[in-house]
C-alpha cells in the first residue's frame, strides 16, 4: 500500500508575514497559534510526524490542517461553521421570559424591586413558561435584545411651565445677548452656587502615594473634623472664580459672596453684573432679586428653571473641585480643606479658560419639541377605547 505524500505548500510574501505574526501572537486563541506554528513547519518541508511530535498533536491534525491551507489559504485554518446544540427554549417561551422581564416585579406580585437573572429564572420556572433554566441562560436570552432589568436609571420630568424662556435667558447670557440685544463690553455675566457639606475626614492611618504596581491607598476609617459650606462665584466669560467659605449656606453667606464680586473692578463700575443662580433657599423668587438689586444696582438676577441646574456653568467648576481637591477626601481639619481650596482657586484662576458650552437655543428647541411629542403620545395612551379622539388627531398633524 502506498504511503500518502504531505502536501506542498507554498506561500506567498503576505501570506507568510500573516503566518508568523499568528504564530508568535500572545493574544490569538491557542488553537490558532498552533495552527500557524504547523504550517509554517510545513513550508519548511517537515514532515507531518516531525510537527505532530514538536507540537504534541496527531499526525491526523497536522494533514488536516496542511490540506485546508493548500486547498484555502488562510481563511482554511478558521474553525467551519458549527450547527451546535439544538435550541431548549422555543419562541414562545423566549418571548414569554422577556415580556416578565420587562414588567416592574411589583405589578407580578413579586417582593422585589428589580428583577435578577436568578429571581426570573425562578420566577419563569414558577409560572410554568420552562421545567428548569439557570440565570446564565436568562441573561444571554435578554442580552440579545439588550434588556437589563437589574439596573436603573434615575429621571426628572420638566415642570416649570416657564421652562422655555428661563432657559433661553440664561443660554442667551452664555452666547453674550440678553433679551436677544448683544451685551457690551462693560457687561458681565456671574454663575454662582452653593457645595454644601464639605467634610474633613481625618482617616485613621497615613494615605500612602502611589508606587509600582500599587495605586494610592486611603485608609477606609477616619474621623469627623466638621464641614463648611463653599459658595462661588465664576464669570463665565472671563473663566475666574470667586469664592467664601461658611459653616453653612442662607442669605447672609450668599449676600457676603455677592459683595467679595461687586465691590471689586471691573464689576463695580460695569453697566450691569448677571448674576445666574439656581432656586436655593439662599436666591429663590423675586425677593432675593429685588435684594439684589436694592444692594447693587446694576447686579440683575436670572434664574435658571426648577430642577435645571445642569444649565448652571459653575456646577462644572464644582465638579472639577471634587474630583482634583476633595477625593480622595484626607483632610486633617477644616482649616486644611480651606487652604486647599484657596490654593487650588488661585491656580484655577491662573490657567483656566472658558467651558466650551455647547448646549445652543436650537438644542433647546429641539428638547422642548421631544417633550411635547412625548406628552402628546402619552395623552393618546390614556384616551379611553371609544371616545373621541379627534383633538388629538389634529394636534398630531399640526
Amino acid at each position: 500500500m502506498s504511503v500518502p505524500h504531505a502536501r506542498p505548500i507554498t506561500l506567498t510574501t503576505a501570506e507568510r508575514r500573516r503566518l508568523t505574526a499568528l504564530a508568535y501572537s500572545h493574544t490569538a486563541a491557542y488553537q490558532q497559534v498552533i495552527r500557524a506554528r504547523i504550517i509554517c513547519d510545513a513550508v519548511r518541508g517537515e514532515s507531518n510526524a516531525a510537527i505532530a511530535r514538536r507540537h504534541e498533536v496527531t499526525v491526523d491534525t497536522v494533514r488536516r490542517w496542511r490540506g485546508r491551507f493548500a486547498d484555502e489559504g488562510l481563511p482554511g485554518l478558521a474553525d467551519r461553521p458549527r450547527p451546535g446544540r439544538p435550541p431548549r427554549l422555543t419562541a414562545v417561551q423566549a418571548a414569554e421570559i422577556k415580556a416578565l422581564a420587562c414588567q416592574l416585579p411589583a405589578e407580578t406580585g413579586t417582593p422585589l424591586s428589580k428583577w435578577s437573572c436568578p429571581d426570573l429564572a425562578a420566577e419563569a420556572v414558577a409560572r410554568g413558561i420552562v421545567t428548569a433554566i439557570s440565570a446564565p441562560a436568562i441573561r444571554r436570552l435578554l442580552s440579545r435584545d439588550t434588556i437589563k432589568p437589574w439596573q436603573h436609571q434615575s429621571w426628572i420630568f420638566i415642570r416649570d411651565p416657564q421652562f422655555a424662556v428661563k432657559a433661553e435667558r440664561v443660554l442667551g447670557l452664555y452666547a453674550r445677548e440678553y433679551n436677544g440685544i448683544a451685551l457690551g463690553p462693560d457687561e458681565y455675566v456671574i454663575s454662582s452656587d452653593e457645595k454644601t457639606s464639605i467634610q474633613a475626614r481625618c482617616r485613621c492611618h497615613p494615605t500612602l502615594a502611589p508606587g509600582v504596581a500599587r495605586t494610592m491607598r486611603v485608609n477606609h476609617e477616619y474621623q469627623r473634623k466638621g464641614a463648611l459650606a463653599y459658595l462661588a462665584a465664576y464669570d463665565v466669560h472671563q473663566a475666574r472664580v470667586f469664592s467664601h467659605r461658611n459653616a453653612k449656606t442662607g442669605i447672609g453667606p450668599f449676600m457676603t459672596l455677592v459683595g467679595q464680586v461687586m465691590t471689586r473692578e471691573p464689576y463695580a463700575s460695569a453697566k450691569r453684573v448677571f448674576w445666574v443662580v439656581d432656586n436655593g433657599s439662599s436666591h429663590r423668587g423675586q425677593a432675593a432679586a429685588d435684594r439684589l438689586t436694592k444692594r447693587f444696582p446694576n447686579a440683575v438676577m436670572v434664574h435658571t428653571p426648577i430642577h435645571a441646574s445642569w444649565l448652571n456653568q459653575v456646577e462644572i467648576y464644582f465638579s472639577i473641585i471634587q474630583r482634583k481637591v476633595l477625593t480622595p477626601n484626607d483632610f486633617t481639619s477644616l482649616d486644611q480643606v480651606e487652604d486647599r481650596l484657596t490654593a487650588f482657586e488661585q491656580r484655577y484662576n491662573a490657567t483656566a479658560r472658558p467651558f466650551r458650552w455647547k448646549f445652543t437655543p436650537a438644542d433647546l428647541e429641539s428638547l422642548m419639541a421631544r417633550i411635547e411629542r412625548h406628552k402628546q403620545k402619552e395623552q393618546n395612551l390614556q384616551q379611553p377605547a371609544g371616545c373621541d379622539n379627534q383633538p388629538a388627531a389634529h394636534a398630531l398633524a399640526a
